[in-house]
């Protein structure tokens, strides 16, 4: 029997959500990340050649929760390997061939979801802007207006955006019959605070970002948004 040459690359997938916050006592964020793996296992499996690497729940909150933000980021950039073995002649030693260690590479894509309280649909987000201007305190008590959120970055009016192709993802969605939209708007409060710090590690990493709004469950319920999560990740994977 012929062997199979190994996969060259893989896309690891990196999901997080929010807890509630002010005005929202249950995050339907903070469901669909809860659930999703599972989800994904008893329906149509995760995408060929891909894997589901964390699910988490963050802290609705800025700059108080910065420091775990960055470690999950970084946490995902643990490169993998996978060595080639040998047999040692007709002995039953094994040996690795050190000068052809293949190295598979891994796509690490971040998709973050959180909660438009007063939408209708899903939202795809386009870009996120380096101003924190919380119109109320987040949950660790920090409230801020007109702020950089990177300082380094320049002016409240800078925009990152994400390198992956919002609009083929927005319609390959849409012919899946989802009430789904282009935003170049992700608000100045915590969601647009997380994406922009992922959209700027993602820069500097060589990775990938993508932030989604999704309304409140009386409005799309449960079934229907894990429906498009799971959907949004084999759409995902056909463009990364």
């Amino acid at each position: 029997m012929g062997s199979e040459a190994a996969p060259a690359s893989f896309i690891e997938f990196h999901i997080t959500g929010f807890k509630k916050f002010h005005g929202v006592a249950e995050n339907p964020t903070e469901v669909l990340v809860g659930t999703i793996e599972e989800y994904v296992r008893k329906h149509h499996g995760m995408p060929t050649g891909t894997l589901l690497g964390s699910c988490t729940v963050l802290e609705t909150a800025g700059e108080g929760a910065l420091g775990p933000l960055m470690e999950l980021l970084n946490s995902s950039l643990v490169g993998i390997e996978h060595p080639s073995i040998e047999r040692s002649g007709n002995s039953q030693e094994l040996k690795l061939d050190v000068n052809s260690l293949p190295t598979i590479q891994k796509k690490i894509v971040w998709v973050h979801f959180g909660v438009n309280s007063g939408a209708t649909n899903f939202a795809v987000e386009w870009r996120a802007v380096n101003e924190a201007t919380f119109l109320c305190a987040d949950e660790l008590g920090w409230q801020t207006q007109h702020a950089p959120i990177i300082t380094e970055d320049g002016p409240i009016s800078h925009i990152r955006e994400t390198t992956l192709p919002v609009k083929e993802i927005v319609t390959a969605l849409q012919k899946e019959d989802f009430n789904v939209t282009e935003s170049y708007d992700a608000g100045r409060f915590v969601c647009n605070y997380v994406y922009y710090h992922s959209l700027c590690h993602a820069a500097a990493h060589g990775t990938r970002s993508l932030f989604v709004h999704v309304p409140l469950f009386k409005m799309i319920d449960k079934e229907q948004q894990m429906q498009f999560a799971e959907a949004l990740l084999h759409v995902l994977a056909a463009f990364c």
